[in-house]
């Protein structure tokens, strides 16, 4: 039986050639020569290392990549013992704005730093590409300079972990000193460029960039002893460069950063990733790769064999600009069609968009995609209705057939209360009832509330923003908190307004009620797993990932019954004794306090049918592993037809 039931295409003939010839013009960039820094060039002298350069691409592009040391891209590969491998294994590349742990303003970054792991650990080569906002530690410059949209020259950094190759696009846009993509004054007006600039440089990486096969997708893969044993003589090698001292100390450092890399795949040829290649573009920011494949790359035969996916995680946000600012994406005039976005008369405002008229970047991407992605099978229904389309709802309707919804995973080393080192009592399925009871406690004392392991405890972890449905919890707060003994412990910042409302509630309900305003990590696991009772009241969630750490660790969801989340909480039935929590359908402070009223029932009434609720959520399979496997499956889907648009 297929993991994935619906969006099924008809396969057309397979096989297709691909021209190895372009011209110069296809190419929106030149590539410049460049090399290591001066210091690591001496360094690889001195150990006879030839150090790497990126050499400039020619105008016949020659993809070296097709036939990989780990298998000709799209070629079938038996299974080996002890590794979980991919029958056909692919090059995938996510482009993403944002990714964990480097930068983060949501849950973009937590998938792009966890799915990459799982299809990597299956066999495939995986790269992902997100700007470089800040000198992060571990990435290193790999010499490529290339100069885009005429004028742009971006370089390029480089780390590999578990299997994964991370590039940084690097350029003096990306740094700012407010958020990613906003500061107090609002969001930065060059955002279009910034991000379209990120797209063209991940589209030019698999042509020069030369990067090491993981040993896990060589074939044979190496042994787990054998990659043991090469990052133990790589730590060894990294120990000499910090004993390192006096004069020369810098040239010493740089042969023994040399020797970790050779140690860790001295045997590990490097190779591009060439032109068979899946796109994964996330959300509006990278979502024009389609767009590039389909008027840049395509009518020159260069990409012939690609595919993209466009994955949406929030549709809200779709990259709207004025219509004048296309000339500056380096496309065809005859293209801008695909891009126009007229806005709805109710949404016009100003200038621009008094007319309507503009340039939607996600609009272009979902309408040229080979396949669409987002992060439920929720999600994926009520975006295509009115209430849920954001204006959207006509086109994502129209690409329903290859429209597939993957519930996100989550990442179970980071949140396995058996191993947590930010818990005070580590528990599992066998002691998680004295486990939870303990970290409650400790959490009471903490905060100042009254130590009573009897009292439930009710939380909330998220925004304070009216998506997540803070004003609603606010709202519902006042009844629950007058009217139950219970416990209310909030975490969260946002809205001025609503972080006001959580500071007068702490005052107002001084012994049963606390607020957090800000973030703070470990404060988040400490009370996933000193909670009872975790609320979601989101207006609308594409997925959400709170609840799956909270089953996880033993907490039960109340939560409305939108996107994702009516995807994940199953409701409490007792009679089958199935379920693993309650959802509610009115999306305001009534629904929310009948649905908690119900669980507090449960609790306070029906200990061992809410032990059962508990346990029932401990052991959902919550793994990135079976995400990792429908997107296989979808990957595998668009490679069966012709590429969509071209």
């Amino acid at each position: 039986m297929s993991l994935l039931q619906s969006g099924r295409p008809v396969p057309a003939a397979q096989g297709r050639s691909l021209r190895r010839a372009a011209v110069q013009s296809a190419r929106p960039c030149r590539v410049i020569p460049g090399g290591r820094a001066a210091v690591r060039a001496d360094a690889a002298a001195a150990i006879a290392s030839p150090a790497v350069t990126v050499e400039e691409v020619s105008p016949g592009i020659e993809t070296t990549n097709d036939k990989n040391v780990h298998g000709t891209a799209g070629s079938v590969v038996v299974e080996q013992p002890g590794l979980k491998r991919a029958t056909t294994l692919r090059n995938i590349m996510f482009v993403t704005s944002e990714v964990a742990p480097w930068s983060k303003t949501g849950g973009l970054a937590d998938v792009l730093g966890s799915l990459p792991f799982a299809l990597a650990e299956r066999g495939h080569r995986v790269m992902v590409v997100a700007p470089r906002y800040a000198p992060y530690d571990g990435p290193k410059d790999t010499g490529a300079r290339v100069t885009l949209l005429g004028h742009a020259e971006v370089g390029y950094f480089h780390q590999q972990i578990k299997g994964v190759d991370f590039v940084f696009v690097d350029h003096p846009s990306y740094p700012r000193p407010g958020g990613l993509y906003s500061d107090a004054n609002g969001v930065y007006g060059d955002n279009q460029f910034r991000f379209s600039l990120l797209t063209l440089a991940a589209m030019e990486a698999p042509f020069f960039l030369e990067l090491p096969v993981p040993p896990q997708q060589q074939d044979p893969p190496r042994s787990p002893t054998a990659i043991a044993a090469a990052e133990a003589a790589a730590a060894a090698a990294a120990a000499a460069a910090k004993a390192a001292n006096g004069s020369g100390a810098a040239t010493a450092a740089a042969i023994a950063e040399i020797q970790a890399e050779v140690a860790a795949d001295s045997s590990v040829p490097r190779t591009k990733y060439g032109q068979d290649i899946m796109f994964v573009a996330n959300d509006w920011h990278t979502s024009l790769i389609p767009v590039y494949l389909a008027a840049k790359y395509r009518p020159h035969g260069v990409y012939g064999n690609a595919r993209a996916i466009v994955a949406i995680h929030n549709l809200r946000h779709q990259g709207v600009f004025p219509p004048y600012t296309y000339e500056s994406l380096g496309l065809p005039p005859h293209w801008y069609g695909c891009l126009e976005w007229q806005y709805p008369p109710h949404q016009r405002q100003g200038s621009w968009a008094e007319e309507g008229r503009s340039v939607n970047h996600l609009k272009a991407g979902l309408t040229t995609a080979d396949r669409v992605v987002t992060v439920s099978a929720g999600y994926a229904e009520e975006i295509k209705t009115y209430l849920g389309g954001w204006g959207m709802e006509g086109i994502i309707a129209a690409r329903d057939p290859v429209l597939n919804g993957i519930v996100n995973g989550i990442d179970t080393d980071e949140w396995n209360p058996s191993i947590d080192p930010h818990l005070p009592a580590n528990y599992d399925m066998t002691n998680f009832v004295e486990g939870k009871a303990k970290c409650k406690m400790e959490l009471q004392r903490e905060l100042g509330l009254p130590v009573n392991e009897h009292i439930p405890m009710v939380a909330f972890i998220g925004r304070l923003d009216p998506q997540k449905g803070a004003d609603i919890l606010l709202e519902a707060a006042q009844q629950l908190l007058r009217h139950n003994n219970v416990q209310l412990v909030c975490l969260g910042s946002g809205n001025k307004d609503l972080e006001d409302g959580l500071r007068w509630l702490e005052s107002e309900f001084k012994d049963r009620a606390r607020g957090w305003v800000g973030f703070n990590v470990p404060f988040s696991h400490k009370l996933t797993a000193a909670a009872d009772i975790l609320l979601m009241p989101s207006r609308f969630e594409p997925c959400g990932l709170n609840q799956l750490y909270a089953m996880r660790y033993g907490t039960v969801p109340v939560a409305h019954k939108t996107g994702g989340l009516r995807d994940t909480v199953i409701d409490f039935n007792p009679w089958a004794q199935e379920g693993t929590g309650w959802t509610y359908t009115s999306c305001d402070a009534q629904g929310l306090l009948h649905a908690v009223g119900m669980a507090l029932l449960t609790y306070n009434n029906h200990k061992e049918d809410f032990r059962k609720l508990q346990l029932r959520g401990m052991t959902r399979e919550a793994s990135w592993d079976g995400a990792a496997q429908q997107y296989e499956q979808i990957i595998d889907w668009a490679f069966m037809d012709p590429p969509y648009c071209r």
